[in-house]
């Protein structure tokens, strides 16, 4: 079968409400350059038919940063890596807030806590971190998210009481490649903060990073844990090489094989939200419109935990261009 005729079956079944199998994504990955676009229009119609127009802005803060005790190689924060990064204790509630209302007037829907280290158990700052969460409802009309690194039962149900609709775990990579990125923690304690985070009844956001010496089809077995885990929303990050950090030289995936992969999890979590995320401005430069085309259904906005984006009015713009809105 040749690629155009495999891209319309595919597409076809999943535009019907059935799942795609392993080996058909991977037969999606093997199809010929010059079929990638129409790989990218299907994509673009599955996400047109089950997420729609809207699409997702979230802005996160950069809440507390630096000497983070996981090895993860591709972190500026890790206290194992020799980096410039910013290093302070958890900002104030009003910074906190502050960032918020700026994210809000950038035409964000939604913004996010990331606080650097392991995880809350015992951390003295999170009382801190709840009252931020509660004066960002009662003074914004965004919805809140957070990522503070693993759960227990306890500080998850703290947190939805505290009003936040969605919990940010990234399982990274696939299973396979995980031992090749971090060490101090397993691929299981990412899928055991996932679970306690669905119990507690939050919504989960969880993706990885593209560009770490990965396969395609490490790519595709991320994909399919993801659906297997049941997340909610998809962000995908494209390396962007921090000096010091241990990923440093690591070559650059093309813009088209970045595109070919979001295309992909597109066919396999076609009700997912699915957003570009960090390192697309400079991995996918005058691509990133094509992203939007290409089954993705937000963004991460107004730039990223240790490097800057691009300015909220220039995305919005990018947006409207493309027939799209920005979700209230």
């Amino acid at each position: 079968m040749n690629g155009i005729s495999l891209i319309v079956k595919l597409g076809e079944k999943v535009l019907n409400g059935e799942d795609i199998s392993r080996e058909e994504a991977e037969s999606l990955g093997k199809i010929e350059e010059e079929d990638v676009a129409f790989l990218l229009s299907m994509a673009d119609k599955i996400r047109s038919k089950f997420i729609g127009k809207e699409v997702d802005l979230c802005a996160i803060v950069n809440g507390r940063s630096g000497r983070c005790s996981e090895n993860c190689k591709y972190c500026a924060q890790s206290k194992y890596h020799n980096t410039n990064v910013a290093v302070y204790p958890f900002l104030s509630v009003e910074e906190i807030l502050a960032k918020a209302k700026e994210a809000e007037m950038g035409g964000a829907n939604r913004f996010a806590i990331v606080t650097s280290g392991k995880g809350m158990e015992g951390d003295q700052e999170f009382p801190k971190i709840l009252a931020a969460f509660r004066r960002i409802l009662t003074e914004t009309n965004l919805k809140v998210c957070c990522s503070l690194g693993a759960l227990t039962m306890e500080t998850a149900r703290a947190l939805k009481d505290a009003g936040v609709s969605r919990y940010h775990h990234n399982i990274e990579t696939s299973r396979n490649n995980y031992k090749n990125i971090c060490t101090t923690h397993t691929y299981e304690d990412r899928l055991k903060t996932i679970e306690i985070a669905h119990q507690a009844g939050l919504e989960v956001c969880s993706g990885g990073i593209l560009g770490m010496n990965e396969t395609l089809s490490d790519r595709i077995s991320m994909a399919f844990d993801l659906r297997q885990a049941g997340v909610h929303s998809v962000p995908l990050n494209i390396l962007n090489p921090i000096k010091g950090t241990a990923f440093e030289h690591q070559p650059p995936l093309s813009p088209l094989e970045i595109l070919k992969s979001v295309a992909i999890f597109r066919f396999i979590l076609p009700k997912c939200g699915i957003r570009t995320a960090g390192g697309r401005e400079v991995n996918l430069r005058d691509l990133q419109g094509t992203a939007l085309l290409s089954g993705i259904s937000g963004m991460l906005v107004g730039g990223y935990l240790t490097t800057g984006g691009r300015k909220y009015q220039d995305d919005l713009k990018m947006i409207a261009d493309l027939g799209r809105k920005a979700a209230k």
